[in-house]
C-alpha cells in the first residue's frame, strides 16, 4: 500500500504543453509530475524524480476521456 505525502487536485497542478504533463511543487525543491497519458489511463499517482515522495492526484477521469474524444486543450480540462 502506498503512503501519499498529500492529495492534490489537478487544478492545483501547472500544465506544460511541451511535455504534456502536469507539475506540482515537491517539498524537496523538485516537482511532482504526471503526464496527460497517465491521467487518460486512470493513473492517479504523481511522483517526484528527486525523492521518494508521491502524491495522489484528484481528478475526474471523464474530463480526460472527453478531452481525448474532442481534442480539448488539457489546460481547459484542469480548469474544471
Amino acid at each position: 500500500m502506498s503512503v501519499f505525502h498529500d492529495e492534490v487536485e489537478i487544478e492545483d497542478f501547472e500544465y506544460d504543453s511541451e511535455t504534456e504533463s502536469y507539475y506540482y511543487p515537491c517539498p524537496c525543491g523538485d516537482q511532482f509530475r504526471i503526464s496527460v497519458e497517465d491521467l487518460e489511463n486512470g493513473e492517479s499517482v504523481a511522483q517526484c524524480p528527486s525523492c521518494s515522495l508521491i502524491v495522489k492526484v484528484i481528478y475526474n477521469l471523464e474530463d480526460f476521456d472527453r478531452r481525448k474524444d474532442t481534442n480539448r486543450d488539457p489546460e481547459a480540462v484542469a480548469a474544471y
